[in-house]
């Protein structure tokens, strides 16, 4: 694809089918959206936005319920040049404060009756604009927008600028703002595009079930862009409902979903290879899918799902064959255009099959953390590649298995949880000496928090209460399914707390 303008929103518009007219989404609530309809939406929002004269490089945080509109929102930013932040719907006052404080965005959206407390905030810190969208179409940046022409708008911009700030925590210090670049969002979509063999309009084209939140890399990037770079229609969910997709999925082609959401349509009776005649293809992320998950998809449906890995700093990085083997347990082989690489705590490639630190180099890798460059510099090698934290081997053949991640993150339903931001939560309650937070196994979730609290002596500590205080505090997503109250935590020689002990240890459900 040629473009004059680097800007990822010229190539997703550069895809559109020659007929607007068509349904470009369908939503669960039974509106229709032409391509049409989305090229203009956007471009009113691209134009309200700038219409509000703001600074070169501002940012756009959107802490909103999934609609359509919130996706316009999306398009709308990358259209009007400036960079976007989507923040997820769970985030609590603490950590909207803190987002809004490092990315000191120039416009907040959130929800209505979110709008009390998230301006407040906002204007405590700055923030100029602060509007509201709902999502049944409702809102004050709609009604501002409304008033906004809809003639194109598409920044010019190059591949080096960028177009979005994910924030990915560490398991230690504050949260990062990972920059993604425009070249590296449509680097990756154009691969994905191609190695998942996606059928244009021309082909009898393909139809994705976006079952998916739109605040991470998932459902945002993946799912969304690998239709729109497509010209395919969406059939859009605003939240999961196996019965609902299992109903939709005759009318489908293609479906994204973390292994919690493939665990949850096994338990509907009438998933069969029937239901699943006319899909093409299911993919999985964001999780590690249990062996047992593949298999009894398999053997239910007909299909065997393609699992793939990325990051929120690298989008996608490996995926398993779409023609070829898809070997369950395994993550596949690096994208075209990827490196990567299996090295030792010296930095020296390990030999085939053994384990290692994963590193990786490529278009799709992103710029670096937010206003962090000493951070962004710790994190590449002096030859380029990033240090994604995962631990994993490679096969003579390229297949990846992660086998654990260095830095201890929990993922819950294909959400990143982060065991020291809780155990800071936990560390800080009254009669509380320390903590740990571990991640175990889990049918349903992939990996579900268990924390472990040591009492100071004399403390009573209740179980019950530290999730019950640590779930006003945090987004639900985050609160371990479990608490166990221990007299002390086991160390190694060096003092440091053996988590691996903790995993093998809560690991049995009769612990619970």
């Amino acid at each position: 694809m040629t473009l004059s303008n680097s800007n990822l929103f010229a190539a997703l518009r550069a895809a559109f089918p020659s007929d607007l007219s068509a349904t470009a989404v369908e939503t669960d609530s039974g509106l229709f959206y032409s391509w049409s309809d989305l090229e203009r939406g956007s471009a009113m929002l691209a134009n309200f936005l700038r219409s509000l004269d703001l600074p070169e490089g501002s940012r756009i945080a959107a802490q909103v319920d999934k609609s359509v509109e919130a996706l316009m929102l999306y398009l709308a930013t990358l259209r009007a040049g400036y960079m976007f932040l989507p923040l997820n719907t769970a985030y609590q006052s603490a950590e909207v404060a803190y987002f809004i404080g490092d990315a000191e965005p120039a416009v907040v959206v959130c929800t209505g009756k979110n709008f009390p407390w998230v301006s407040k905030l906002a204007f405590q810190a700055g923030t100029p604009w602060v509007f509201t969208l709902n999502d049944d179409r409702t809102g004050s940046l709609l009604e501002r927008a409304a008033l906004a022409p809809d003639q194109p708008v598409c920044a010019i911009r190059q591949p080096n600028d960028v177009a979005v700030i994910i924030y990915t925590s560490g398991t230690t210090g504050r949260s990062k703002g990972a920059m993604l670049t425009h070249g590296n969002m449509l680097s990756n979509a154009l691969v994905l595009q191609k190695y998942w063999g996606w059928r244009t309009p021309q082909q009898r084209g393909d139809v994705l079930i976006h079952a998916l939140p739109i605040f991470h890399v998932h459902g945002l990037f993946v799912a969304s862009h690998g239709a729109l770079i497509n010209g395919s229609k969406m059939i859009w969910l605003s939240k999961f409902d196996p019965k609902v997709v299992l109903r939709r999925l005759k009318d489908a082609t293609v479906f994204m979903g973390v292994p919690t959401l493939y665990v949850r349509l096994l338990a509907e009776a009438g998933l069969d290879r029937a239901a699943c005649a006319n899909m093409r293809l299911f993919v999985s992320g964001s999780a590690p899918l249990l062996t047992d998950t593949f298999n009894a998809w398999k053997d239910r449906t007909g299909h065997t799902i393609l699992e793939r890995y990325g990051m929120s700093e690298t989008i996608m990085l490996t995926s398993n064959p779409y023609q070829g083997e898809r070997r369950g347990g395994t993550v596949g082989q690096p994208l075209p255009d990827v490196q990567l690489r299996i090295v030792d705590g010296q930095g020296q490639t390990v030999p085939t099959g053994e384990i290692g630190d994963i590193q990786v180099k490529g278009a799709n890798i992103f710029a670096g953390y937010w206003r962090m460059p000493e951070k962004t510099a710790q994190e590449f090698t002096a030859d380029g590649f990033f240090k994604t934290g995962d631990v994993g081997k490679q096969e003579a053949d390229g297949y990846v298995t992660i086998v654990g991640r260095s830095k201890d993150l929990i993922i819950s339903g294909g959400y990143n949880v982060y065991p020291a931001e809780l155990e800071s939560f936990i560390n800080d309650l009254p009669g509380v000496a320390e903590s740990a937070v571990v991640g175990v196994p889990h049918a349903d979730f992939g990996e579900v928090g268990v924390a472990l609290v040591v009492p100071r002596p004399g403390a009573q500590l209740d179980a019950a209460a530290i999730l019950a205080q640590l779930k006003a505090s945090v987004a639900n997503y985050k609160v371990p399914k479990q608490c166990h109250v221990v007299s002390e935590l086991p160390r190694n020689a060096m003092g440091k707390v053996q988590k691996n002990v903790l995993r093998e240890r809560y690991r049995d459900p009769a612990q619970s």
